[in-house]
């Protein structure tokens, strides 16, 4: 349900909510929150919240300015695994300067801005997104440990699945907060599940993203065992992945008529998005661990497009149903906001100029082989320059490079990937 800011102050006196945490990413997608009194919230509404950019990973491109978040109040939800005595709602929010213009590090707002064009160059998109996570048990003191949940395969039950009450908490816990998951099963890889859900608008699928990596940690820790997202944690197994799927219509009030029109309209799409690919994998695949993933087991490397199960970058059918183009190459630690503004803009290119796509299965092209060389990719591409702002773009480049050096320095380097990233993704 969609409430306006009168109906969620009025929910907030007729349902004992105590706490709304103001919840946005940093500009590597991790989330971040602020928690206000629900008595605050009128005030935040109309002012913002102040935070202090300058300890936040990336929003030093605010140069030392103040920055604001407003919430959003069509994304309110109540957070089930909290009180139901005293309870807390969550909302995600745009960040803004004091005066009120959008800060250009608020990926959530970049993603806006490419819906927007979609709309004015007359099309509208809808995604839909499939994510992968591990469970391991966690030590006598609670730590997380890399041993596995489970050893089962794919879509095995119970008992070899042990994550099969995981995965329905984590179903019910989504459709509490008016997520509602198409089909959830168990992976290939060990301790492996897969949550997949229907397409929407690119806004709502972001925001569905982040609702269900926070909701899949909040469950596993109720059940003593702790979840990942690390693109790699087992080096001899598979890896997570997320495979995005869209489609693209014309903008209109007829679109029945125009139908016929719109697997030309989704094969120019695809091409433009495998055109732009290498120059924004910084983006889908953001950091040194990302990497370890690509290439091995099913998880692509070539910029090829099939129609058939594989290893291939981008999947398709020849009809025009909400699946037919999938995306198999992004993790689920991207910033989901960056990464479905990037492949809007490099589609409607791919539409504008009528970009063909290539022969089945054929490409002289590969995915980057490292964030090193992703991070040139995105450093020479004038296709980024294009969209993303200047500011941000020199700071996630030097951010990423930052990364690229300590892995590079390190000794242990599978060491450095468990510590930078096992924990906390």
């Amino acid at each position: 349900m969609i409430y306006s800011e009168n109906e969620i102050l009025q929910y907030i006196e007729e349902n004992d909510v105590k706490f709304v945490k103001l919840t946005f990413c940093d500009l590597h997608g991790r989330l971040k929150n602020i928690s206000i009194l629900s008595s605050e919230l009128a005030a935040t509404f109309e002012s913002g919240v102040r935070i202090a950019a300058k300890k936040i990973s990336g929003f030093e491109a605010a140069n030392g300015r103040d920055l604001f978040l407003f919430p959003d109040a069509k994304t309110m939800t109540v957070l089930p695994w909290r009180p139901q005595q005293g309870r807390v709602i969550r909302m995600y929010c745009y960040i803004r300067y004091k005066d009120g213009t959008p800060f250009e590090g608020d990926s959530r707002y970049f993603l806006k801005k490419a819906m927007k064009t979609a709309i004015n160059a007359g099309y509208c998109f809808r995604f839909g997104t499939s994510c992968e996570f591990m469970l391991f048990h966690n030590d006598e003191n609670g730590l997380p440990t890399k041993t596995p949940h489970d050893y089962a395969g794919y879509c095995d039950t119970a008992p070899d699945d042990k994550g099969e009450n995981i995965r329905r908490d984590v179903c019910l816990t989504l459709e509490q907060m008016g997520i509602h998951p198409v089909s959830s099963r168990h992976e290939s890889g060990c301790g492996q599940h897969e949550i997949d859900f229907n397409s929407s608008s690119a806004l709502k699928a972001a925001d569905t993203l982040l609702s269900f990596k926070s909701a899949v940690k909040s469950v596993a820790e109720t059940h003593g065992v702790h979840a990942s997202f690390m693109p790699k944690p087992l080096r001899s197994d598979c890896g997570n992945g997320m495979h995005i799927s869209f489609n693209v219509f014309p903008y209109s009030d007829f679109l029945e008529e125009r139908a016929s029109e719109c697997s030309g309209i989704v094969k120019n799409a695809a091409a433009g998005i495998m055109e732009h690919i290498r120059e924004f994998t910084m983006f889908t695949n953001s950091t040194v661990n990302s990497y370890s993933r690509l290439g091995e087991f099913t998880a692509p490397r070539d910029i090829i497009w099939s129609d058939e199960e594989g290893s291939q970058l981008i999947r398709m059918a020849a009809d025009c149903d909400d699946t037919s183009v999938e995306l198999r190459a992004a993790d689920c630690v991207c910033d989901p906001y960056f990464v479905l503004g990037l492949m809007i803009y490099a589609a409607l290119e791919g539409i504008s100029t009528g970009a063909q796509l290539p022969e089945k299965n054929t490409g002289s092209e590969r995915l980057p082989e490292t964030l090193e060389k992703a991070i040139e990719l995105a450093e020479n591409s004038d296709f980024l320059k294009k969209y993303v702002p200047e500011n941000i773009l020199s700071v996630l480049i030097k951010h990423s490079r930052d990364e690229w050096k300590e892995y590079s320095s390190a000794y242990d380097k599978e060491a450095f990937e468990d510590k930078k990233y096992f924990n906390s993704l």
